[in-house]
C-alpha cells in the first residue's frame, strides 16, 4: 500500500519544508513525492532538511499543475484545515488509513497538501474524493507542513502493519474492475457539464453550486472504470437525442 501513496505538495514556498516532508515520508516508508510548481526547488535548504532522505528529492516528480500530479491516481485526498461552504466527506488521519488500507493493492492514492499560508483552494479540494483534517488544538492550530505529512503517513503505516492478519477488501469482496483514474473522472465531469449545458439544465452564467455538488456525489461513490464509461455513454446518448 505504502508504495502506491503519492504525497503531492502544491506551490510550496519554502524549500526547507520540501526537505522536511521527504524526511517524514522516508521515516514511514513512503517514496512517491510529487511537487506542483514549487517556488524554489532544487535548493540546498531542501537537502539539509531532508537529513538523509535526499534520494526522495532526487526522484521527486516536478509538474506544472495538479492535473499532471493526479492523472493516474484512483483515490485523491485533500488536506483541509477549515470547513467549506459545501460539506465534503471529512475524515481524520486514522479514519483515512482505515479507508485506504482495504483498497486493492494496485490502487494509486494521492494525498494533496496545499500552500503553507493558505492551503488548497476550493477548486483544488473539489478534485478530491475525501478531505482529511488533523484535529489539532484549536488554541494553537498552526501545523508545520512536514509535521502534517508525518502524522498522516504514520497512521497509514500503522494501519498497514495492523492489517497484515486481517486484510479485508473495501466492499467485502474482491472487486472485478480497476477504479477510475483521476484523468478519467475529470473527462467525465467535463462531459457532464457540457451535456447539462446543452440541455439547458445548467446555466453557465448562473451555475450556482451544481457542478461541485455533482462532483461530491460521484466522487463519494469512488466509481470504477466501467461505471465511468457507462455514465459517459449515457451522457453521449442524451447529447445525441437532444441534438436530434
Amino acid at each position: 500500500m505504502l508504495e502506491n501513496i503519492r504525497i503531492v505538495l502544491v506551490n510550496t514556498t519554502h524549500p526547507g519544508n520540501i526537505g522536511g516532508v521527504a524526511r517524514a515520508m522516508k521515516n514511514m516508508g513512503l517514496t512517491d513525492l510529487c511537487l506542483v510548481k514549487p517556488k524554489t526547488f532544487p535548493h540546498a535548504d531542501a537537502v539539509a532538511r531532508a537529513a538523509g532522505a535526499g534520494d526522495l528529492l532526487d526522484s521527486a516528480l516536478l509538474v506544472e499543475d495538479l492535473d499532471q500530479a493526479l492523472a493516474d491516481c484512483h483515490l485523491v485526498v485533500g488536506t483541509s484545515a477549515r470547513s467549506r461552504t459545501i460539506p465534503w466527506p471529512l475524515v481524520n488521519p486514522r479514519e483515512l488509513a482505515s479507508i485506504v488500507t482495504p483498497l486493492p493493492q494496485e490502487t494509486k492514492i494521492a494525498i494533496v497538501f496545499g500552500r503553507e499560508d493558505r492551503g488548497l483552494t476550493n477548486d483544488e479540494l473539489q478534485r478530491c474524493h475525501h478531505h482529511v483534517h488533523i484535529p489539532v488544538n484549536e488554541d494553537f492550530s498552526s501545523l508545520n507542513l512536514a509535521a502534517a505529512v508525518q502524522v498522516i503517513s504514520y497512521e497509514l503505516r500503522m494501519a498497514q502493519l495492523l492489517s497484515v492478519d486481517s486484510d479485508k477488501p473495501q466492499w467485502g469482496t474482491d472487486w472485478d474492475v480497476e477504479l477510475a483514474e483521476n484523468r478519467e473522472l475529470e473527462l467525465l465531469f467535463g462531459h457532464l457539464e457540457q451535456t447539462l449545458t446543452e440541455i439547458e439544465f445548467l446555466d453557465p452564467e448562473k451555475p450556482r453550486n451544481l457542478m461541485p455538488r455533482l462532483r461530491r456525489l460521484l466522487l463519494r461513490a469512488v466509481p470504477d472504470k466501467i461505471e465511468v464509461n457507462v455514465l459517459r455513454g449515457m451522457l453521449s446518448a442524451v447529447q445525441k437525442y437532444g441534438r436530434r
